[in-house]
């Protein structure tokens, strides 16, 4: 990383002595995370804090009608928690050590559906996705406690295009480094999804897609948590050190 050079006097004294401050010459990446439907800030927040120690700065929140405003999960709709996700955005975005056109996105389950959504609505460079949901596109409005899960079980199972669905219609507009994390055994989100949202990213700079053996869509087994903060780690090294030095990658494959 290159750094801005300053001449400077340092009082001591009744003199002067002279000085050269370095600081990095440019700003540092900024890292969004968006929890699942149900979930919350607090694993997330681990992560963040290995991935701080990177050069980035990371913001975890809660979702609308989880925690502390959880007496809102019965009314609260996809619309809602999509401006919880673009006001956390923003909220990031205006810290002043970040470069604004530096910024990934990690969302997991249903905070990665609506993440996607965000792409539109903001600058986003890496986008990571895990075990990203699918949800028709009616019923927007709809409270998303209230949306029919065997329906939903059903219309995963499909294999989409982005003409169908609107997230994926998102996806196919993205243009930055995607990495896809499935879980091999997921009794929410099957494989079938991950396919959908892996080929709907006909524009993507990379694409990094990688199964999780034997884990289940929570995650619950340690080794499991383990394995995926390990992905997530390596792969965000490896963009932000790509960004740092003026490029992405070029040796990642689109699919690995």
């Amino acid at each position: 990383m290159t750094a801005h050079s300053q001449t400077v006097d340092i009082a001591v004294d009744n003199d002067a002595i002279a000085g050269t401050l370095l600081s990095p010459e440019t700003k540092v990446p900024g890292v969004l995370f968006v929890h699942g439907w149900g979930g919350s800030q607090h694993r997330d927040l681990a992560r963040a804090k290995g991935i701080a120690g990177l050069g980035c700065v990371c913001l975890t929140f809660d979702l609308r009608g989880h925690e502390k405003t959880i007496a809102a999960k019965e009314s609260v709709t996809r619309e809602h928690n999509l401006a919880d996700i673009v006001a956390a955005y923003d909220r990031l975005a205006e810290h002043p050590a970040i470069d604004a056109e530096a910024i990934a996105v990690i969302g997991s389950s249903y905070g990665g559906y609506l993440s996607t959504f965000l792409t539109t609505l903001r600058p986003v460079k890496w986008l990571a996705l895990r075990v990203p949901a699918l949800y028709w596109d009616d019923d927007w409005d709809m409270p998303k406690h209230q949306l029919d899960v065997a329906r939903l079980q059903r219309y995963r199972r499909i294999p989409w295009n982005p003409q169908d669905n609107l997230a994926l219609a998102s996806c196919a507009q993205f243009a930055g480094d995607v990495l896809l994390v499935e879980s091999e055994h997921d009794d929410f989100v099957p494989h079938t999804t991950l396919m959908s949202y892996r080929a709907a990213f006909e524009k993507a700079h990379s694409m990094t897609h990688r199964i999780l053996d034997g884990a289940d869509h929570a995650l619950s087994q340690d080794c499991d948590q383990q394995a995926y903060t390990s992905i997530l780690t390596s792969w965000i090294s490896e963009m932000v050190i790509g960004a740092r030095v003026g490029d992405y990658p070029h040796h990642s494959a689109r699919y690995s």
